[in-house]
């Protein structure tokens, strides 16, 4: 398999490169694309999770007991007192950090569930839920992060295979099979209790209207096309000149670069004005 130094460094250029797109589609504002490409590159080394005393389970554990020690200090630091604040964001840093993570080791195991294409979707619910509940991020974000997070996590498992096979030696390693898979077969109350969860974050998982509707805008995509190269520069001349006709013929839109109808560029969906009530006063000056 791919060692942690391949892992982190693929996945940050795999992470940069959608990112880079994201903002030439101007879909997300400035501090939430930072937010969203962690995501990714958190994805890219999630898998080795299971792979005990390795750095990427040191680091993800570090991580998770972090995260949810303060999430409990900040939702409830009107109700206790300083001294009982400590005590609760100390024991859950500790809880999280020792307990939680001897617990999953306990019933883990290296290339089991973790190495599956249900882990990936139970990560990417997972990553919609943490950024829209607890971190109050917008819905359409909030899935734009668990996008992020499935292609590092799916890349993963991708270089995982790449590495079974042996290209110099022409042979193919025993491991192969084990990285990329649909479910664990051989543990399925593994796969059994991943499922559960899986449908559980599918009830309580935010809506995805404003995500795919932002992403499946034919202005975005329009956007993207006369950003790709840029115009003018000789090794991309024919690009250009068929770019050009493109337009001409009225097969490309004019649209301001980078802007899209609906973008989300306050780190939200764009909403519409609200409508007065029915029966409400009009304004004195409407119509002005």
């Amino acid at each position: 398999m791919a060692n942690f130094t391949t892992h982190i460094g693929v996945g940050t250029v795999v992470s940069g490169a959608l990112a880079t797109v994201t903002v030439a589609a101007d879909l997300v504002a400035p501090e939430n694309i930072v937010a969203v490409t962690l995501a990714g590159v958190l994805g890219s080394v999630l898998p080795d999770i299971d792979l005990k005393d390795s750095r990427p389970a040191r680091a993800i554990f570090a991580g998770l007991a972090v995260f949810f020690s303060f999430a409990v200090l900040f939702s409830l630091e009107r109700k206790y007192s300083i001294a009982e604040m400590l005590v609760l964001w100390l024991g859950t840093l500790l809880l999280v950090r020792y307990g939680a993570r001897a617990v999953f080791f306990r019933f883990s195991y290296h290339r089991g569930i973790w190495h599956s294409l249900l882990a990936l979707v139970f990560c990417a619910l997972l990553t919609a839920w943490v950024y829209c509940q607890p971190l109050q991020r917008d819905p359409a974000v909030a899935w734009l992060a668990a996008g992020f997070l499935a292609i590092g996590f799916l890349t993963h498992l991708l270089l995982d295979e790449l590495y079974s096979v042996d290209v110099m030696d022409t042979r193919i390693k025993a491991s192969f099979g084990t990285a990329l898979k649909l479910v664990d077969t051989r543990h399925w109350g593994h796969t059994i209790a991943m499922a559960l969860a899986t449908a559980l974050l599918v009830l309580v998982a935010p809506p995805t209207k404003g995500f795919v509707d932002n992403i499946s805008s034919r202005a975005l995509w329009i956007g993207l096309h006369r950003r790709l190269l840029p115009e003018g520069n000789k090794w991309f001349a024919g690009v250009a000149w068929i770019k050009s006709r493109s337009s001409a013929q009225g097969d490309v839109e004019s649209l301001p670069l980078g802007r899209t109808e609906g973008a989300m560029t306050t780190g939200s969906i764009v909403r519409a004005p609200e409508r007065p009530a029915t029966g409400a006063p009009v304004p004195a000056d409407a119509g002005r």
